[in-house]
């Protein structure tokens, strides 16, 4: 049964709260940390804090450059075989821009790439970009930890005209994203993501706080007002952590970050463990804590349960470990279909025909998940 209070009681609540405070309590606003940023990123942060009071958008990294046994083939998508539907939200990475490399990291051409964020844009979709840069200091990939890796794009570090000179490589993607509009395109930029770990020769094994914080906001600087990328918005992100003191501990400063978010994979059997629902659970609760004290939406950056064994993993496992925080997006890892090196097939997202296809299905129709077709609808950038 549902009780409800006569309006009455709800002036004189009202007027309670004025006598008290002399006014009524102000509601706090969610500031983009770029004051110049242009107006369609301003529009893109301030709906997707809305957003997130109903729902949250659901991604799909490298979505339309290929899926489980097919590649660059126009329209298609895993998430809109199965369900007729795109995601809300891409994931790309800018892996091998820094040597001009024409394909990133994962194969794509950079060319492709950046037809299909406009392609998006138009659409009224949200690409997110991370970048698994190589390492300055070996020039080796960037899962080499090398000690004193990190320190050596620091202002004063012997690799740091190098770091620029690759910076000035991103920046000139990134700038160079426009819509059918003209526009520059909105980026949800997410730089030196998982940084709690320790597989980055960013993460904080391999950096003081200091020494981290120092570089970020030079990264950050030097984009929006060397580079005058006034598109992005930024997305800090880290791995596992216990507390809202290690979430926080290389924390750069809410003048450079708008979002807040970790990464974090399922990896035993969900059937017999709720270890991953658990976790997940813990780390809203903190991250929750400082997005309420810091202004900041926050999201799942990156998730995901390899090959998707369990038939009810959607609605079961990944919904429930949600739960009723509210994030503004997350984000599933890419479909690359089999690994020869590794002898498996590697995707995170069903595709037609595989075990969770049903209950995707019923994910997608869920009022709390955001696909294409719902965000198109909400015009975003407006």
């Amino acid at each position: 049964m549902k009780f409800y209070i006569p309006n009455i009681l709800w002036v004189s609540l009202l007027l309670w709260v004025v006598s008290c405070y002399g006014q009524l309590p102000e509601k706090k606003h969610h500031s983009l940390s770029d004051k110049n940023a242009t107006p369609e990123t301003e529009n893109l942060y301030q709906n997707l804090i809305l957003l997130q009071e109903k729902g949250f958008l659901f991604g799909h990294q490298d979505d339309l450059a290929y899926g489980v046994k097919w590649r660059y083939e126009e329209g298609r998508s895993d998430i809109k075989d199965v369900t007729g539907d795109y995601p809300a939200l891409y994931g790309w990475d800018l892996g091998g821009i820094e040597h001009q490399k024409s394909n990133n990291i994962d194969g794509v051409p950079f060319k492709k790439m950046k037809n299909w964020i406009k392609e998006i844009y138009d659409r009224g979709g949200i690409s997110t970009i991370s970048w698994h840069m190589d390492n300055p200091l070996t020039m080796r990939n960037s899962w080499d930890t090398t000690s004193g890796s990190l320190r050596s794009i620091l202002p004063n570090g012997e690799k740091h005209q190098l770091y620029l000179y690759w910076l000035d490589e991103a920046a000139q993607f990134l700038g160079n994203l426009k819509g059918s509009d003209g526009k520059k395109i909105p980026i949800l930029y997410r730089p030196f993501h998982e940084l709690t770990g320790n597989w980055f020769w960013w993460c904080k094994n391999n950096a003081t706080p200091e020494e981290f914080k120092e570089i970020w906001r030079f990264t950050i600087h030097y984009l929006r007002e060397t580079k005058k990328l006034n598109n992005l918005i930024i997305v800090y992100n880290t791995a596992d952590f216990k507390s809202k003191e290690e979430f926080l501990e290389y924390y750069p400063g809410d003048d450079v970050v708008d979002v807040l978010s970790f990464d974090k994979y399922q990896y035993t059997n969900p059937v017999t463990d709720s270890s991953f629902i658990t976790e997940v659970q813990n780390q809203l609760k903190i991250m929750n804590e400082v997005a309420v004290e810091h202004q900041k939406p926050m999201a799942i950056a990156e998730t995901g349960y390899e090959q998707i064994p369990y038939e009810n993993w959607w609605t079961k496992t990944l919904t429930e470990a949600i739960g009723n925080y509210k994030i503004s997006f997350v984000l599933l890892w890419r479909n690359h279909g089999w690994q020869e090196q590794e002898k498996k097939m590697h995707y995170y997202a069903p595709y037609k025909g595989q075990l969770s296809e049903k209950d995707f299905i019923e994910f997608y129709n869920s009022p709390k998940t955001f696909f294409q077709k719902d965000i198109t609808q909400e015009n975003i950038y407006k």
